[in-house]
Protein backbone atom coordinates (compact mmCIF):
# COMPACT_ATOMS: atom_id res chain seq x y z
CA UNK A 1 0.00 0.00 0.00
CA UNK A 2 1.41 3.47 -0.88
CA UNK A 3 2.92 5.30 2.10
CA UNK A 4 0.62 8.31 1.66
CA UNK A 5 -2.57 6.28 1.26
CA UNK A 6 -4.84 6.20 4.31
CA UNK A 7 -6.69 2.88 4.64
CA UNK A 8 -9.70 4.38 6.46
CA UNK A 9 -11.72 5.32 3.34
CA UNK A 10 -10.93 1.96 1.75
CA UNK A 11 -12.20 0.14 4.84
CA UNK A 12 -15.40 2.19 4.70
CA UNK A 13 -15.80 1.36 1.01
CA UNK A 14 -15.34 -2.35 1.71
CA UNK A 15 -17.87 -2.20 4.53
CA UNK A 16 -20.47 -0.50 2.31
CA UNK A 17 -19.95 -2.95 -0.57
CA UNK A 18 -19.73 -6.14 1.52
CA UNK A 19 -22.32 -8.73 0.48
CA UNK A 20 -23.77 -6.51 -2.28
CA UNK A 21 -23.22 -6.61 -6.02
CA UNK A 22 -22.71 -3.01 -7.05
CA UNK A 23 -23.11 -1.58 -10.51
CA UNK A 24 -20.18 0.63 -11.51
CA UNK A 25 -20.46 3.91 -13.45
CA UNK A 26 -17.20 5.38 -14.77
CA UNK A 27 -16.25 8.78 -16.16
CA UNK A 28 -13.27 10.59 -17.64
CA UNK A 29 -11.28 10.48 -14.40
CA UNK A 30 -10.62 6.76 -14.82
CA UNK A 31 -8.80 7.33 -18.13
CA UNK A 32 -6.55 10.28 -17.26
CA UNK A 33 -3.86 7.84 -16.06
CA UNK A 34 -3.98 6.35 -19.57
CA UNK A 35 -3.09 9.75 -21.05
CA UNK A 36 -6.58 10.90 -22.09
CA UNK A 37 -7.46 14.40 -20.78
CA UNK A 38 -10.68 14.97 -18.83
CA UNK A 39 -13.22 17.75 -19.25
CA UNK A 40 -13.44 19.26 -15.78
CA UNK A 41 -11.30 20.39 -12.86
CA UNK A 42 -11.74 19.39 -9.21
CA UNK A 43 -14.58 21.90 -8.85
CA UNK A 44 -16.48 20.43 -11.78
CA UNK A 45 -15.74 23.44 -13.99
CA UNK A 46 -15.14 22.70 -17.67
CA UNK A 47 -11.58 23.17 -18.89
CA UNK A 48 -10.80 25.10 -22.07
CA UNK A 49 -13.23 25.83 -24.86
CA UNK A 50 -16.83 24.73 -25.28
CA UNK A 51 -17.02 21.42 -27.21
CA UNK A 52 -18.88 21.30 -30.50
CA UNK A 53 -22.64 21.01 -30.11
CA UNK A 54 -24.65 18.38 -31.96
CA UNK A 55 -26.87 20.96 -33.69
CA UNK A 56 -23.81 22.84 -34.95
CA UNK A 57 -22.25 19.65 -36.30
CA UNK A 58 -25.46 18.75 -38.18
CA UNK A 59 -26.13 22.20 -39.59
CA UNK A 60 -22.76 23.24 -40.95
CA UNK A 61 -20.33 21.73 -43.45
CA UNK A 62 -17.69 24.06 -42.04
CA UNK A 63 -18.32 22.74 -38.53
CA UNK A 64 -17.84 19.16 -39.71
CA UNK A 65 -14.64 20.18 -41.50
CA UNK A 66 -13.38 21.81 -38.31
CA UNK A 67 -14.30 18.79 -36.21
CA UNK A 68 -12.64 16.20 -38.46
CA UNK A 69 -9.47 18.24 -39.00
CA UNK A 70 -8.92 18.40 -35.26
CA UNK A 71 -10.04 14.82 -34.68
CA UNK A 72 -7.67 13.45 -37.31
CA UNK A 73 -4.76 14.71 -35.21
CA UNK A 74 -6.32 13.60 -31.93
CA UNK A 75 -7.19 10.03 -32.88
CA UNK A 76 -3.69 8.50 -32.60
CA UNK A 77 -3.57 9.33 -28.87
CA UNK A 78 -6.91 7.58 -28.30
CA UNK A 79 -5.98 4.60 -30.48
CA UNK A 80 -2.67 4.11 -28.68
CA UNK A 81 -4.07 4.54 -25.14
CA UNK A 82 -4.01 1.42 -23.00
CA UNK A 83 -6.05 0.44 -19.93
CA UNK A 84 -4.55 1.42 -16.59
CA UNK A 85 -4.73 -0.31 -13.22
CA UNK A 86 -8.24 1.01 -12.56
CA UNK A 87 -9.68 -0.48 -15.77
CA UNK A 88 -7.94 -3.77 -15.06
CA UNK A 89 -9.21 -3.88 -11.48
CA UNK A 90 -12.81 -3.41 -12.59
CA UNK A 91 -12.42 -6.17 -15.18
CA UNK A 92 -11.15 -8.45 -12.41
CA UNK A 93 -14.00 -7.52 -10.07
CA UNK A 94 -16.48 -8.36 -12.81
CA UNK A 95 -14.74 -11.66 -13.62
CA UNK A 96 -14.94 -12.54 -9.90
CA UNK A 97 -18.67 -11.61 -9.93
CA UNK A 98 -18.06 -8.91 -7.33
CA UNK A 99 -19.86 -6.26 -9.40
CA UNK A 100 -23.10 -6.64 -11.33
CA UNK A 101 -22.08 -4.67 -14.41
CA UNK A 102 -20.38 -1.62 -15.83
CA UNK A 103 -21.66 1.59 -17.41
CA UNK A 104 -19.20 4.12 -18.81
CA UNK A 105 -19.52 7.70 -19.97
CA UNK A 106 -16.17 7.32 -21.74
CA UNK A 107 -15.79 6.84 -25.48
CA UNK A 108 -12.27 5.37 -25.45
CA UNK A 109 -13.15 1.62 -25.29
CA UNK A 110 -10.51 1.06 -22.59
CA UNK A 111 -12.89 -1.05 -20.49
CA UNK A 112 -13.33 -3.45 -23.41
CA UNK A 113 -9.57 -3.61 -23.89
CA UNK A 114 -9.14 -4.43 -20.20
CA UNK A 115 -11.49 -7.39 -20.55
CA UNK A 116 -14.75 -6.06 -19.11
CA UNK A 117 -17.84 -7.71 -20.57
CA UNK A 118 -21.15 -6.25 -21.81
CA UNK A 119 -20.07 -2.67 -21.05
CA UNK A 120 -22.91 -0.17 -21.51
CA UNK A 121 -21.33 2.71 -23.46
CA UNK A 122 -23.62 5.53 -22.40
CA UNK A 123 -22.05 7.99 -24.84
CA UNK A 124 -20.88 5.63 -27.62
CA UNK A 125 -17.34 4.96 -28.86
CA UNK A 126 -14.76 6.90 -30.86
CA UNK A 127 -13.66 3.59 -32.37
CA UNK A 128 -16.72 3.66 -34.67
CA UNK A 129 -17.95 6.19 -37.24
CA UNK A 130 -21.61 6.57 -38.22
CA UNK A 131 -22.86 7.84 -41.60
CA UNK A 132 -25.82 10.16 -41.07
CA UNK A 133 -26.94 9.56 -44.66
CA UNK A 134 -27.01 5.74 -44.95
CA UNK A 135 -26.73 4.88 -41.19
CA UNK A 136 -23.90 2.38 -41.87
CA UNK A 137 -21.01 2.20 -39.44
CA UNK A 138 -17.30 2.05 -40.24
CA UNK A 139 -14.21 1.37 -38.16
CA UNK A 140 -12.56 4.63 -37.13
CA UNK A 141 -9.13 3.49 -38.26
CA UNK A 142 -10.47 3.02 -41.81
CA UNK A 143 -11.75 6.61 -41.83
CA UNK A 144 -8.47 7.81 -40.32
CA UNK A 145 -6.54 6.30 -43.21
CA UNK A 146 -8.82 8.06 -45.71
CA UNK A 147 -8.29 11.41 -43.98
CA UNK A 148 -4.53 11.02 -43.79
CA UNK A 149 -4.33 10.14 -47.48
CA UNK A 150 -6.49 13.13 -48.48
CA UNK A 151 -4.81 15.63 -46.14
CA UNK A 152 -1.06 14.97 -46.20
CA UNK A 153 -0.34 18.61 -45.34
CA UNK A 154 -1.33 17.85 -41.71
CA UNK A 155 1.14 14.97 -41.34
CA UNK A 156 3.75 16.97 -39.42
CA UNK A 157 1.42 19.35 -37.58
CA UNK A 158 1.61 19.10 -33.80
CA UNK A 159 -1.60 20.01 -31.95
CA UNK A 160 -2.27 19.95 -28.21
CA UNK A 161 -4.51 17.12 -27.09
CA UNK A 162 -8.02 17.86 -25.77
CA UNK A 163 -10.71 15.55 -24.31
CA UNK A 164 -12.36 12.81 -26.38
CA UNK A 165 -9.82 12.80 -29.21
CA UNK A 166 -10.13 16.52 -29.96
CA UNK A 167 -7.13 18.84 -30.42
CA UNK A 168 -6.38 22.54 -30.16
CA UNK A 169 -5.63 23.09 -33.85
CA UNK A 170 -4.87 26.50 -35.33
CA UNK A 171 -7.87 27.47 -37.54
CA UNK A 172 -5.43 28.27 -40.36
CA UNK A 173 -4.99 24.53 -40.86
CA UNK A 174 -8.71 23.82 -41.16
CA UNK A 175 -9.76 25.68 -44.33
CA UNK A 176 -8.27 23.26 -46.88
CA UNK A 177 -9.15 20.08 -44.98
CA UNK A 178 -11.00 17.48 -47.05
CA UNK A 179 -13.78 15.83 -45.06
CA UNK A 180 -13.87 12.04 -45.55
CA UNK A 181 -16.75 10.41 -47.40
CA UNK A 182 -18.67 7.35 -46.31
CA UNK A 183 -17.13 4.13 -47.71
CA UNK A 184 -20.66 2.73 -48.16
CA UNK A 185 -22.65 5.56 -49.83
CA UNK A 186 -20.02 8.29 -50.51
CA UNK A 187 -22.02 10.76 -48.41
CA UNK A 188 -20.09 13.49 -46.59
CA UNK A 189 -22.01 13.48 -43.31
CA UNK A 190 -19.85 11.17 -41.23
CA UNK A 191 -20.06 11.50 -37.45
CA UNK A 192 -18.13 9.71 -34.71
CA UNK A 193 -20.46 7.17 -33.12
CA UNK A 194 -20.64 9.15 -29.90
CA UNK A 195 -23.21 11.33 -28.15
CA UNK A 196 -22.31 14.98 -28.76
CA UNK A 197 -23.11 17.74 -26.30
CA UNK A 198 -26.74 18.68 -26.96
CA UNK A 199 -27.58 15.20 -28.28
CA UNK A 200 -29.70 12.62 -26.46
CA UNK A 201 -28.45 9.20 -25.41
CA UNK A 202 -29.94 6.52 -27.68
CA UNK A 203 -33.24 5.22 -26.29
CA UNK A 204 -32.09 1.59 -26.23
CA UNK A 205 -28.86 2.50 -24.42
CA UNK A 206 -30.71 4.57 -21.82
CA UNK A 207 -33.11 1.67 -21.25
CA UNK A 208 -30.21 -0.78 -20.71
CA UNK A 209 -28.63 1.59 -18.19
CA UNK A 210 -31.93 2.03 -16.34
CA UNK A 211 -32.44 -1.74 -16.16
CA UNK A 212 -28.88 -2.23 -14.89
CA UNK A 213 -29.64 0.19 -12.05
CA UNK A 214 -32.85 -1.69 -11.27
CA UNK A 215 -30.95 -4.99 -11.10
CA UNK A 216 -28.06 -3.70 -8.97
CA UNK A 217 -27.80 -3.58 -5.18
CA UNK A 218 -25.93 -0.29 -5.19
CA UNK A 219 -24.03 2.09 -7.49
CA UNK A 220 -20.31 2.92 -7.34
CA UNK A 221 -19.28 6.01 -9.32
CA UNK A 222 -15.63 6.07 -10.42
CA UNK A 223 -13.90 9.15 -11.80
CA UNK A 224 -16.92 11.23 -12.75
CA UNK A 225 -18.12 14.70 -11.75
CA UNK A 226 -21.61 13.55 -12.86
CA UNK A 227 -22.25 16.92 -14.49
CA UNK A 228 -23.82 15.18 -17.50
CA UNK A 229 -27.49 14.54 -16.73
CA UNK A 230 -27.38 11.13 -18.45
CA UNK A 231 -25.14 9.92 -15.61
CA UNK A 232 -26.60 12.00 -12.78
CA UNK A 233 -30.09 10.61 -13.38
CA UNK A 234 -28.77 7.10 -12.67
CA UNK A 235 -27.56 8.30 -9.27
CA UNK A 236 -30.95 9.79 -8.49
CA UNK A 237 -32.61 6.54 -9.57
CA UNK A 238 -30.45 4.38 -7.30
CA UNK A 239 -31.24 6.64 -4.33
CA UNK A 240 -34.96 6.62 -5.17
CA UNK A 241 -34.75 2.82 -4.92
CA UNK A 242 -33.23 3.08 -1.45
CA UNK A 243 -29.86 1.64 -2.48
CA UNK A 244 -26.39 2.92 -1.51
CA UNK A 245 -24.55 5.41 -3.74
CA UNK A 246 -20.75 5.55 -3.39
CA UNK A 247 -18.03 7.40 -5.30
CA UNK A 248 -14.29 7.27 -5.87
CA UNK A 249 -13.58 10.71 -7.27
CA UNK A 250 -11.16 13.55 -6.73
CA UNK A 251 -13.16 16.74 -6.36
CA UNK A 252 -16.75 17.88 -6.55
CA UNK A 253 -19.57 15.86 -8.09
CA UNK A 254 -23.11 16.88 -8.96
CA UNK A 255 -24.37 14.14 -6.61
CA UNK A 256 -22.34 15.06 -3.51
CA UNK A 257 -25.50 15.59 -1.45
CA UNK A 258 -26.79 12.13 -2.44
CA UNK A 259 -23.61 10.16 -1.74
CA UNK A 260 -23.37 7.75 1.18
CA UNK A 261 -19.57 7.79 0.88
CA UNK A 262 -16.96 9.51 -1.28
CA UNK A 263 -13.33 8.41 -1.42
CA UNK A 264 -11.26 11.33 -2.71
CA UNK A 265 -8.27 9.35 -3.98
CA UNK A 266 -7.02 8.41 -7.45
CA UNK A 267 -9.12 5.53 -8.74
CA UNK A 268 -6.07 3.80 -10.26
CA UNK A 269 -4.77 3.46 -6.69
CA UNK A 270 -8.00 2.64 -4.85
CA UNK A 271 -9.51 0.05 -7.20
CA UNK A 272 -6.52 -2.33 -7.27
CA UNK A 273 -6.47 -2.23 -3.44
CA UNK A 274 -10.20 -2.92 -3.39
CA UNK A 275 -9.67 -5.91 -5.70
CA UNK A 276 -6.92 -7.29 -3.45
CA UNK A 277 -9.12 -7.00 -0.36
Amino acid sequence: MPDDFHPGPLDQLLEQMAGRRFLVLTGAGISTASGIPDYRDSEGVRRGRQPMMYQEFLASTEARRRYWARAMLGWPRVRQARPNAAHEALAQLQADQRISGLITQNVDALHDQAGSQAVIELHGSLHRVLCLDCTQRSERQQIQQLMEAQNPYLADVDAAQAPDGDTLLDPAFEARFQVPRCPHCKGDRLKPDVVFFGENVATATAARATQAVEDAEGLLVVGSSLMAFSAFRLCRAIKDQGKPLLAINRGKTRADELLDLKVEEACERVLPLLTQR
